[in-house]
């Protein structure tokens, strides 16, 4: 028999995990994952959960209404930057001491937790209304990875821990939401594992031109002259797609402007916290992209090994030489990919990589 929680594509075992977990309820639970698996909608789905009589069947009032966002005892309050203030957080204290309607308990859906700095008063105030919860209030918090100075948050909850999605299961979970197999399918290739970057992608009009870029790098590489043309199409290519996104964070960046403006401050609070945090997203994107481009070039040589593997087996000697390329190829590429996470220049790293190729 369905439930809400089965609309969690592809996570078994957390599904597993919070069905066990509504029959012995607790004061707060954090769901927590790699960027981009779906906590948000995790949390709000077990909140359903957590509300629902039987459990989160999905036909009672409260799932309905839980699902449509209009249940009364489901609160998912929004933080007004990109970071949680002091404020906002002792407004969380304020909701989780108010009586929920009705005999039952109402469920705080706190999202992204660990944009609470951990040093700042913020995680402080959060932290003494865990300590002391309401009797009558569950929160279900969401990160991607809690930094270590949260570490006190995280002991005070029942952490459910999602896991990567497959690149099928990302495919899926795109064509239930209405598009066509071929392009759910290239943006779960080059989702890098995260849905939310592949609900991105599968509206990104440059996306299939971009992963030609990436195809066709084995065969563009040969010399020096077109190792360098290559390396700076892809960067350029790169450069478009974030466009949107720097455009989008300037909106928001204005929108704050303007409430600092009428408010008659001298500026935008934690400026210098938003502007972080907009690099990281950016840099986020980027080793993203990189990410999901050498995971194409890596299956392209693959391939060419599975050829050069089947024409050894038919007396092809020249057969050997072309395996051995492919099989160095693909260690070059993860060896790029491995460096992904360290400060070194992309467009060096692009390049270097590249002319390595060519010289196989």
């Amino acid at each position: 028999m369905s439930d809400v929680l089965d609309r969690l594509v592809g996570q078994p075992r957390a599904v597993a995990a919070m069905r066990d977990l509504l029959g012995r309820p607790v004061h707060a639970y954090l769901i927590s994952g790699p960027a981009g698996s779906a906590v948000n909608e995790a949390a709000r789905l077990f909140a359903t959960s957590l509300l629902c009589a039987h459990g989160g069947c999905g036909n009672c009032e409260d799932c309905r209404s839980s699902l449509a966002g209009s249940n009364a005892n489901l609160l998912v309050p929004m933080r007004a930057a990109n970071f949680w203030s002091v404020a906002e957080v002792r407004s969380l204290d304020e909701l989780a001491r108010k009586r929920p309607l009705g005999p039952g308990k109402q469920v705080i859906v706190v999202e992204n937790v660990d944009l609470m700095l951990g040093a700042s008063p913020s995680a402080s105030a959060f932290l003494k209304t865990l300590e002391e919860p309401s009797a009558r209030t569950i929160f279900v918090l969401t990160a991607d990875e809690l930094p270590e100075e949260l570490v006190t948050i995280r002991s005070r909850c029942v952490e459910v821990r999602l896991a990567p999605l497959s690149t099928s299961a990302i495919a899926a979970v795109l064509e239930a939401e209405g598009h066509g197999p071929s392009a759910a399918a290239d943006a779960a290739s080059a989702a890098a594992g995260s849905v939310t970057r592949a609900r991105l992608l599968v509206r990104d009009a440059g996306l299939r031109s971009r992963l030609a870029l990436w195809r066709a790098v084995p065969d563009q590489v040969s010399t020096f002259g077109e190792s360098l043309r290559a390396a700076n199409d892809i960067l350029a290519a790169i450069d478009d797609a974030l466009a949107p996104l720097v455009a989008e964070q300037a909106r928001a960046f204005a929108v704050l402007e303007a409430q600092a403006k009428e408010q008659k401050l001298r500026g935008v609070p934690r400026r210098d916290e938003i502007e972080t945090s907009h690099k990281r997203e950016q840099r986020r994107f980027r080793t993203q992209e990189f990410a999901a481009g050498f995971a194409v070039v890596t299956d392209v040589y693959r391939e060419r090994l599975h050829r050069a593997s089947e024409d050894l087996t038919r007396g092809d000697e020249r057969a050997s030489r072309r395996a051995e390329a492919a099989s160095a190829a693909i260690e070059l590429v993860a060896r790029a990919a491995g460096r992904l996470d360290t400060n070194l220049n992309e467009s060096l790293l692009l390049h270097d990589l590249f002319f390595a190729l060519g010289a196989l």
